[in-house]
């Protein structure tokens, strides 16, 4: 695919060649022209949606009650689910204290309250568990105070010594492979399995509960967030998502949306990359840059290359529109921005 980085040299030099249509209608240079042909209905990036696709009920978790601001899930052992029912984070209560595993601002205040309601009294926080050094999932640790010791990959480490934010203290303890936790008779196994989110970001294995814990990698139910949650290797994410396919657990726990996942949620997401993969490969390989443009236009290199892009991600969204619009939550407000990050990694990466 890489090697359709050289088309858009000859593009360059015979763009004005190609067949174009002028509009009509005199237009002030960067101003809106003719819409391309077969034009997704689903708006694209910048323009403003009237109403979103409905919500499947399959992705959809139980209410949380607006007055507490949150909702607890027991996966047993001691292992609690808590959620504002768009983050997602864990904490184990064991016999001395209690680990968290990460502390999302929208709720990290609520913590201490929702740790009481299970454990019939205030237990002291001995470890808090970053699963990667996103603001928006680690981003209360400062404000549950105490000292506990903090617990990170060491790419984590590197990146919060290089953010530099009090609201995000520095892991007390890192590791680079692999590190084992035991807290009275639990037990988790945290795992790193290379760049895809982000450097750092870890599995979270809860074996006894047959728990794990990814964040940012599957989203169940719903469409990922935009452009693969904004992976750093869109590759290494999709890989990810193959890897925790074979792995052994019943529940998984994402950090973002409604409910916990099933291997048939986690399924679904590999099958919606594979074919939006497939979809961006082939735009790529039949889409003619320079096709349509004003000539006047041809030896601008950046209008090339954006004309081409956004017809390659047309094509993209025409194609996996039909089969996901009504089986992933949100397709609508992320599908464009799947298909730029796609066709992208593939054509440069």
């Amino acid at each position: 695919m890489k090697s359709r980085i050289s088309c858009f040299v000859v593009a360059i030099a015979v763009a004005a060649l190609c067949l174009w249509a002028p509009d009509s209608r005199a237009q002030a240079p960067g101003t809106p022209g003719t819409p391309y042909p077969d034009m997704p209905a689903i708006a694209p990036i910048g323009v403003r949606i009237g109403k979103y696709l409905d919500v499947p009920a399959s992705a959809r978790g139980p209410a949380v009650d607006p007055a507490k601001g949150y909702r607890l899930q027991d996966l047993g052992g001691g292992l609690y689910m808590i959620t504002d029912n768009a983050y997602q984070s864990m904490f184990l209560v064991y016999d001395k204290g209690v680990v968290v595993i990460d502390t999302p601002p929208n709720y990290a205040k609520h913590l201490p309250e929702a740790i009481a309601e299970v454990s019939g009294g205030s237990k002291p926080i001995t470890h808090v568990i970053y699963s990667h050094s996103h603001i928006d999932h680690i981003g209360g640790t400062k404000g549950l105070g105490g000292h506990p010791a903090i617990i990170a990959q060491e790419e984590t480490l590197k990146l919060l010594q290089r953010a530099k934010d009090p609201n995000r203290p520095l892991p007390t303890v890192t590791f680079k492979d692999r590190y084992t936790l035991h807290v009275g008779t639990s037990v988790l196994e945290l795992s790193y399995h290379g760049n895809g989110h982000q450097p750092g970001n870890i599995f979270i294995s809860a074996p006894a509960q047959r728990v794990l814990m990814v964040v940012d990698v599957v989203f169940p139910g719903w469409m990922p967030f935009r452009r693969f949650a904004v992976a750093k290797d869109v590759d290494g994410a999709i890989a990810q998502v193959d890897e925790i396919r074979k792995l052994d657990w019943d529940t998984l726990v994402g950090g973002h949306v409604e409910r916990t996942g099933t291997h048939a949620d986690v399924d679904m997401q590999a099958e919606f990359y594979s074919d939006v993969t497939k979809a961006a490969a082939d735009a790529l390989a039949s889409t003619q840059p320079g096709a349509g443009m004003n000539p006047a236009d041809a030896s601008n290199a950046w209008a090339v290359f954006d004309d081409y892009i956004d017809r390659v991600a047309l094509k993209c969204v025409n194609t996996v529109t039909p089969k996901w619009q009504t089986k992933l939550a949100a397709f609508d407000a992320w599908i464009w921005d799947q298909c730029y990050a796609r066709e992208q990694s593939l054509r440069i990466e």
